[in-house]
C-alpha cells in the first residue's frame, strides 16, 4: 500500500501505470459567469407620442436574499437614450462600462455623428451574440429605448443569446408576466401611439412597479423612472411606490381559514 497522502484515491502505477496528469487540462469555455450571483429583476419601458417611458427597481438580489437596495438599473447614455438592465449585476457593471468607453469615443470623434438608441441596440445585441457564440455569455436582459434615425420613439430588447425584439411596450424577468398584461389592456393594439401621452405612460409604469412590489419577491418599493422626449432624458432616482397597507389581504377568499 502506498501511504503517502499525494497518492490517496489514485490508481496503483505498478497495476495500471503512471497516472496521466494531462486528462485534467481542458481548452473547454468559461464557467466563470454561468451561475450569476447578484441579480436584478424586472424592467418595464412603454412607447407614447414623442417619446418612451422606462423604470426599474433598485433591488438587487444575492440569491433569495435581498442584498443591496439601492442599485441603480438605468443607464444614460448621450443625450438620448436609456439601457435598463435586469440579469447578473456583475455583467451589467462591464456592460456600463463598454458603453461609457464607446461613448467617450463618440464625444471625441471628428464625424460628428452619435449613436442613437436604434444603433446602439444594434451593437449591444451583437456583444451579447458574440459573447453567446464563445459560451461565455452576459447573463442580462435589456431594454434599450430612445429615438432611431428618424426621430422617432424606439424601444427594443436584447437577451443573453442576442435574441431581439421590439414592440410599443416591453418588460423583462418576471414583469414579462405580470407588468405586460397590464401595459396591454392599458393600450391595446388598436389604439393608436398618438393617442398615448406621456402622463398616461408614466402612470401605468407606476402601476407596474406596485403590482411588481407586492407580487415579485424580487423586487423592491423604490425604484427609478426615466421618460426620453426630444428636449433630452429625465431621470426620476428613488421614487417610492405610494404607501398601500396590506388591509385588502383580508378580504381575499380561498386561503387560509376563509372559505366562504
Amino acid at each position: 500500500m502506498n501511504h503517502f497522502p499525494e497518492a490517496w484515491g489514485r490508481p496503483r502505477d505498478d497495476v495500471y501505470g503512471p497516472y496521466n496528469a494531462s486528462y485534467l487540462q481542458t481548452t473547454g469555455p468559461k464557467t466563470h459567469t454561468q451561475s450569476p450571483a447578484v441579480t436584478g429583476t424586472s424592467v418595464v419601458a412603454v412607447k407614447f407620442n414623442g417619446g418612451v417611458a422606462i423604470a426599474a427597481d433598485n433591488l438587487a438580489s444575492y440569491g433569495s436574499l435581498a442584498r443591496f437596495a439601492d442599485v441603480k438599473r438605468l443607464r444614460k447614455f448621450g443625450d438620448s437614450a436609456i439601457i435598463g438592465f435586469s440579469g447578473d449585476v456583475s455583467d451589467m457593471q462591464y456592460i456600463d462600462r463598454l458603453l461609457e468607453s464607446i461613448d467617450i469615443r463618440e464625444n471625441y470623434s471628428t464625424h460628428g455623428n452619435t449613436l442613437n438608441a436604434k444603433n446602439l441596440h444594434t451593437y449591444l445585441s451583437k456583444v451579447f451574440y458574440k459573447r453567446r457564440s464563445e459560451f461565455n455569455p452576459l447573463w442580462n436582459h435589456i431594454l434599450v429605448a430612445g429615438f432611431d434615425g428618424d426621430k422617432k420613439p424606439f424601444l427594443s430588447s436584447a437577451d443573453l443569446l442576442g435574441t431581439t425584439f421590439s414592440a410599443p411596450h416591453l418588460a423583462t424577468g418576471f414583469g414579462a408576466h405580470l407588468a405586460v398584461p397590464i401595459l396591454r389592456r392599458l393600450f391595446p393594439e388598436e389604439r393608436p401611439l398618438e393617442s398615448i401621452t406621456k402622463d398616461e405612460a408614466v402612470a401605468a409604469l407606476r402601476e407596474c412597479i406596485k403590482v411588481l412590489w407586492y407580487r415579485d419577491a424580487r423586487s423592491l418599493d423604490k425604484y427609478s423612472l426615466a421618460v426620453i422626449t426630444e428636449e433630452g432624458v429625465e431621470i426620476q432616482e428613488d421614487q417610492q411606490v405610494e404607501a398601500q397597507s396590506w388591509a385588502f389581504a383580508e378580504t381575499i377568499k380561498g386561503y387560509g381559514a376563509q372559505v366562504n
